[in-house]
């Protein structure tokens, strides 16, 4: 039989009703178990010891556990978002941008831990769904941010926008694949950082010249 993972670090006390118990409480709560553990492996038995509350408080809230981990997908794609939208303030440089952006998205993928990538390929609903949220937002964003900086003569007009955004979509994808990354002996941070520094030297006007 398959053991489920203890939430650590319960605390006893008086049950909280559905009035105190936040939604912006139980994400966050639930959002950094989901994404340590497993989506399979944490409980709504599990977050509610560690809330300190009921199941029913939790159900109040949350009519099951597919709708609290939708909840915490779009959460983390909104920040994700705002990062991004930051990230292309229009005092920073192109190249500090291009930088930020990236480290959003790396940021993002960082979060995710294998037992939670694991259950994103054997659940294809909500993860799928994010998957779609999250292509565009990346298409959206940095095809707007390489147009902006082939317009300002930071990025080479050589390249097309297009093949850029397909190659961070695809190093994205690879990054959320670990078996891949294992067979490529990397780790999901080196392998984000080695396409950030092939992206960086490939795609920018180096200094002097184009």
């Amino acid at each position: 039989m398959k053991t489920k993972k203890r939430i650590t670090g319960q605390k006893k006390g008086v049950a909280a009703s559905p009035s105190h118990l936040s939604r912006r409480r139980i994400v966050e709560t639930a959002r950094a178990h989901f994404f340590q553990h497993g989506f399979r492996n944490v409980t709504m038995d599990d977050l509610a010891a560690e809330l300190r509350a009921s199941k029913k408080t939790l159900y109040a809230h949350f009519p099951s556990k597919d709708s609290l981990l939708e909840a915490i997908l779009r959460d983390k794609l909104q920040r994700v978002r705002v990062s991004l939208r930051q990230a292309r303030n229009n005092n920073t440089p192109f190249p500090d941008s291009l930088r930020a952006s990236l480290g959003a998205v790396q940021s993002e993928l960082d979060e995710l831990k294998p037992p939670f990538l694991r259950d994103m390929r054997k659940a294809p609903g909500p993860f799928q769904r994010q998957e779609e949220r999250r292509v565009r937002l990346i298409r959206e964003h940095f095809g707007q941010l390489f147009r902006q900086g082939q317009r300002d003569g930071h990025v080479r007009e050589d390249i097309s926008p297009e093949l850029m955004i397909e190659t961070l979509l695809a190093s994205v994808h690879a990054i959320m694949n670990p078996p891949k990354l294992n067979a490529l002996g990397l780790a999901p941070k080196e392998g984000f950082r080695e396409l950030i520094d092939l992206l960086l030297q490939g795609a920018l006007v180096r200094k002097g010249g184009k």
